[in-house]
């Protein structure tokens, strides 16, 4: 079982939105809680079904109540225009999370209007919701449509093949010109990724999208541990210290 206790709080509070507030109609824990590799870095993924067409308001009004709440430090609020029928949020309890002095206190809170699409749920994609509130039963565990996911892979893997000749001129350009940023970047998106995307196909299709996310719960281990021998750089915490502290100086400006 998920040990969940640190966000015991949160599951009364959220289980108890839905006995008082009429909008919200389903409330379940997705993401590593579901799918596993949940440690005490994971954040705590909520989805959320509330009554078609008020998603906007039901996430001001529970946004209001979680700041009532909730010692909340801040909020990253993704662009309304991502999601046309829903809502996302991450709560922040912690000043800098990622410095891992501790374990994480970050709520994913993923709000949308009830739909048939949202009721279904693929475990193989998703993993098991953990249920927090479905008095109706709306929440179905569903595979996706078979010929919908077949057409996916076929697109993705046919634009892997026609991209292979540009994608490595695109990187051994920039590698060759010095321009080692731009070099990293070109790796991640038309080498490395595209090697992850057909081994996602092979060996989880289901999941064929997902990235370099969740490879070492989704690929055999050998192939994980190939995988991470292609990431480029060996001192990559320093570089990511250093490059937050110089994102801190721009945004200050």
């Amino acid at each position: 079982m998920t040990d969940l206790s640190r966000y015991d709080d949160w599951l009364a509070w959220l289980r108890r939105q839905g006995e008082e507030d009429p909008d919200v109609l389903v409330v379940w824990i997705g993401g590593s809680a579901a799918t596993g590799g949940w440690d005490e870095w994971s954040d705590l993924d909520i989805d959320l079904l509330c009554t078609t067409g008020t998603h906007d308001a039901t996430c001001d009004r529970l946004m209001s109540r979680i700041r009532a709440d909730f010692d909340v430090d801040h909020v990253w609020e993704v662009p309304r225009e991502v999601w046309p029928d829903g809502r996302q949020c991450f709560v922040n309890l912690q000043h800098r999370p990622g410095l891992l002095e501790e374990p994480t206190l970050i709520i994913d809170l993923h709000l949308s209007s009830l739909s048939d699409e949202h009721t279904r749920i693929d475990v193989r994609r998703h993993g098991t919701p953990i249920v927090l509130h479905d008095p109706e039963g709306l929440v179905e565990l569903q595979h996706d449509d078979e010929q919908q996911l077949r057409a996916a892979i076929t697109t993705a893997v046919e634009q892997v093949r026609q991209r292979r000749g540009t994608g490595e001129w695109l990187v051994n350009r920039a590698i060759a010109r010095g321009h080692d940023a731009e070099a990293v970047d070109l790796y991640l998106r038309f080498a490395l990724g595209p090697v992850v995307r057909l081994l996602r196909v092979e060996h989880c299709p289901w999941r064929h999208d997902y990235g370099l996310r969740y490879l070492d719960e989704d690929l055999p281990a050998d192939v994980a541990a190939r995988v991470a021998g292609l990431v480029p750089g060996p001192d990559l915490r320093t570089r990511s210290a250093a490059c937050f502290a110089w994102l801190d100086e721009l945004l200050e400006t």
